[in-house]
């Protein structure tokens, strides 16, 4: 007599048969959709339920639900968990907006030590204060809780992300002259002309603070098969600091560079001297630069006022380093010649900073603007 069974048969399609085998011998799937794909594969052969559970050595009631629920929704629905209700939740929405408001107020600002929050911080905070702030079910909360919190409302408390904040009011109409420069230096370029018998653009700008660091041991070349890099001694020796001031030909790409000490008024204008023996008398130089203290000094203007119509100062605003063209260049000196530098002095590091300069300047490369260009208007 033929095998009666009191639920369905399960029927399977070839690409359902084909999955289900994959899977039932699948060694990175987890272990429960490998155990379910076996049973449904045993179920659709025919086999009996207690069939399964002798061979499988799982219970019955395990093998009875797996079956029913592929019956029920489909088979590959029925390898996964199905949502649940979930347990009622204790934690009151009014009792999560109070944690959201406190992580988005500075630690410092409720008497801790602290700059920023911790998950682990703000749970103690708030298991201390809860009950006072009217929320009593916030007495267990876990750091875990707190993160699932902030998690789902994309609050960050501990991350910092910078910002430039426009300071100077005349922003606008201060970034607006610097780009008329770059347009102007654009069109030239564009018509193929280098008028530096008429006028000049230099960007200009310092970079201060360059250390002068000196090894205790010598440095090991690399080895091969052995040590790819070179080995430097951990330890270091410091020789004091260096201040590059340095502008760029905005039309041919020369830098035009000094090493100092110091970048005081007496360091820029004899800065502005070596530009000025640098290009025909009859040419206007226009310089952009900041509005450093040594830029618009008393000893600054008195050189100025005696070489008359000689330079042209357009001012970056504050806070807008980011349009001045010559930081480009410093960044890329500071990723190259400047990374993992070691000098015995001061001279050493200004020498070899002047020698990379004369190195550029053999064949200069043409820093060009483009951000903003197209709303200028040069008529």
């Amino acid at each position: 007599m033929p095998f009666q069974r009191k639920r369905p048969d399960l029927v399977l399609t070839v690409m359902e048969s084909e999955y289900l085998r994959t899977l039932s011998v699948a060694r990175t799937e987890p272990a429960a959709r490998v155990q379910r794909a076996q049973i449904l594969l045993a179920y659709a052969g025919n086999e009996t339920v207690s069939s399964i559970a002798r061979q499988m050595r799982i219970n019955r009631p395990k093998i009875e639900r797996c079956v029913n629920k592929a019956i029920e929704v489909g088979v590959l629905t029925s390898l996964a968990d199905l949502p649940r209700k979930g347990r009622t939740p204790t934690i009151t929405s009014e009792a999560r907006t109070w944690v959201m408001d406190l992580a988005c107020r500075k630690p410092k600002d409720l008497g801790y030590s602290y700059e920023l929050w911790t998950t682990a911080l703000l749970a103690q905070h708030v298991r201390k204060h809860c009950v006072v702030a009217g929320h009593p079910s916030l007495r267990k909360l876990a750091r875990g809780t707190v993160s699932k919190i902030l998690s789902q409302s994309a609050i960050r408390p501990h991350k910092i992300t910078y910002y430039l904040e426009r300071r100077d009011p005349e922003f606008e109409a201060k970034m607006a002259q610097v780009l008329y420069v770059y347009k102007e230096v654009r069109v030239l370029r564009e018509a193929g002309k280098d008028p530096c018998a008429l006028v000049a653009f230099l960007s200009y700008d310092e970079k201060p603070g360059i250390q002068a660091i000196g090894v205790t041991a010598p440095d090991l070349p690399p080895v091969p098969g052995k040590h790819p890099g070179i080995s430097r001694d951990h330890e270091y020796v410091r020789h004091g600091t260096v201040s590059l001031l340095a502008g760029i030909d905005l039309l041919n790409g020369r830098v035009h560079g000094l090493v100092f000490d110091r970048h005081r008024s007496r360091e820029f204008i004899e800065f502005l001297q070596k530009v000025d023996q640098s290009y025909p008398p009859t040419a206007k130089i226009r310089i952009v630069l900041d509005n450093h203290s040594a830029h618009i000094s008393k000893e600054t203007r008195q050189y100025l006022s005696s070489v008359p119509n000689r330079f042209e100062f357009i001012f970056t605003p504050k806070h807008g380093s980011w349009l001045n063209l010559v930081e480009t260049f410093f960044a890329k000196m500071a990723h190259s010649m400047l990374r993992g530098i070691r000098v015995s002095s001061k001279d050493e590091l200004k020498d070899r900073i002047l020698k990379y300069l004369d190195e550029i300047n053999e064949e200069p490369i043409v820093f060009r603007w483009k951000y903003g260009l197209d709303s200028i208007s040069l008529t």
